[in-house]
């Protein structure tokens, strides 16, 4: 019998340093968030906005596009691509914008040679669900007709962080039920996505240890609602809204990564068990210590974690060729 174990013996060793890295790296965080106790709820919006976009840092390689009637930024390597990125940024469904992940793209970009598209979903209060995978969809679909006409390869791979992990997810989850394109995805990159809107345990505050997060119980309640207004739980745990509860065979393979101080740790749990169960082919990452947003955080366990997601996209990229 197999015990279960969601972190190896090397990782274990870095956790004093991952600790110590988190108390002196998430002081931004702490000293820009506002007391909302009082705010309206498009004051509450319009802070968090304003708080994602003082941190963007945009490039000049960035290649402004609209497809399929949505504002995308598209990223090109130096040579021929060997496939496409469908990437989407994070931000709760409310806040963000492709410019906050422009410099990451373009390395990927570099260092893969993928094309990368970042989207700029519709987001709630002004556009709840379906709104923003609906965009997702519709460039998911442009792609695959007109991929290889425009990057030279029918080759995709799909991912993001956050919010932007949820997208990937539901994308990949209706790439393959409406579209059925699901055969040309090589695989799905879900970074500390949201996988249940009906509140998994952790979600609700029900984590393994009470370590440093962003996110918190109260700011999931609020972009939930935001997000999926006016349904109950049971509602909003339905397969076509939160990607756990949804029927995950034949699924490309998939990188799943979370921090254990995650919030959203029992979505990427539940979804990577669920998914392995019905024989995707799953690799999980969980990073102890570690908060939503972890790659933020400059220790020994982000620097693993960034090696292993390279290793996986060049498996990924490598299939096939």
């Amino acid at each position: 019998m197999a015990t279960l174990r969601l972190w190896s013996d090397e990782l274990e060793a870095m956790r004093p340093e991952a600790r110590e890295a988190v108390a002196h790296g998430m002081g931004f965080f702490d000293n820009a968030s506002a007391d909302e106790s009082k705010m309206t709820q498009s004051e509450r919006v319009a802070s968090h906005r304003a708080l994602l976009a003082s941190s963007y840092v945009t490039v000049p390689e960035a290649e402004e596009r609209e497809i399929a009637g949505v504002r995308c930024r598209v990223f090109r390597p130096d040579g021929a691509p060997v496939a496409v990125y469908l990437h989407f940024h994070g931000g709760g469904m409310m806040a963000g914008a492709p410019e906050m992940m422009d410099y990451p793209n373009r390395e990927m970009a570099r260092t893969y040679g993928v094309a990368v598209i970042s989207v700029d979903y519709r987001k709630a209060p002004e556009h709840p669900w379906p709104a923003g995978p609906d965009d997702g969809v519709a460039v998911a679909q442009w792609l695959l007709e007109n991929g290889e006409k425009e990057f030279g390869t029918s080759r995709i791979l799909i991912g993001g962080e956050s919010a932007g992990g949820y997208m990937a997810a539901i994308t990949g989850l209706r790439v393959r039920d409406e579209l059925g394109g699901i055969d040309r995805v090589e695989g799905l990159n879900l970074v500390f996505g949201v996988y249940d809107w009906g509140r998994s345990p952790s979600q609700r505050g029900l984590r393994p240890h009470d370590g440093t997060d962003i996110l918190s119980v109260d700011g999931i309640e609020f972009f939930t609602d935001c997000f999926v207004p006016g349904m109950t739980s049971e509602e909003r745990r339905g397969p076509n809204i939160s990607p756990a509860y949804a029927d995950l065979r034949g699924l490309p393979p998939c990188l799943m990564s979370v921090g254990s101080c995650d919030h959203l740790l029992d979505d990427t749990l539940m979804l990577a068990s669920r998914a392995a169960a019905a024989g995707v082919d799953v690799d999980l990452f969980v990073a102890p210590e570690l908060p939503h947003a972890f790659m933020m955080v400059d220790c020994g366990i982000t620097k693993l974690w960034a090696a292993q997601t390279h290793d996986w996209f060049e498996t990924r990229l490598r299939a096939r060729r």
